[in-house]
């Protein structure tokens, strides 16, 4: 197996073969950031976070499944990100009040979802508790098996699987509600 071998050697210190790595994991890993509500405008530093991690951690990798790894490394990063990026935000907005400037910019949503059935999607999905979120991202867009989810979010097989059917009940009925998404797609 070509990956097998090229994390063995990027381990021992080789940095082409984990060039190679990023290169064939690096699309996975900004659309899952994206689907788990990462911004667009923080795709890449969420990306490049994942990466350096990745780096900084994959001598502690086992014969585990690599995008399995990938994934919960993908996931704790976004969140870790979106934390730290709330308070900052909390005070440029402290900020912002104090000395009383006021700007709005067209959102990155809007400049990367072109079609209006993706957008009503994409929202119907962001709107979802993260518990539900995450494994309806997994599942449809990252064809994930219920047993890698649950080793990815650290639950039992049987909280995916009740996750997963609550989840596609939520969006359905959002979906309606908001006239969004065909059927038949």
């Amino acid at each position: 197996m070509l990956e097998v071998e090229l994390i063995e050697r990027a381990q021992k210190g080789d940095k082409t073969a984990y060039t190679e790595l990023i290169h064939i994991h690096h699309r996975t890993v900004e659309k899952f950031a994206f689907q788990c509500g990462v911004q667009v405008h923080d795709i890449p530093d969420v990306t490049q976070e994942v990466f350096v991690k990745l780096y900084r951690f994959l001598h502690q990798f086992q014969r585990d499944r690599f995008t399995t790894w990938l994934y919960k490394i993908t996931l704790n990063t976004a969140r870790d990100y979106y934390r730290k990026e709330t308070k900052e935000k909390e005070k440029e907005q402290k900020l912002h009040v104090e000395v009383g400037l006021n700007y709005t910019t067209k959102s990155a949503e809007e400049r990367v979802l072109v079609f209006e059935e993706d957008r009503h999607l994409h929202n119907a999905i962001q709107a979802l508790d993260e518990k539900y979120r995450h494994p309806i991202i997994m599942f449809y867009f990252h064809e994930l098996s219920y047993e890698q989810i649950a080793e990815v979010l650290n639950v039992p097989l049987s909280t995916i699987k009740i996750r997963l059917m609550r989840a596609k009940a939520l969006l359905k009925s959002a979906i309606q509600v908001n006239g969004g998404v065909k059927h038949g797609r």
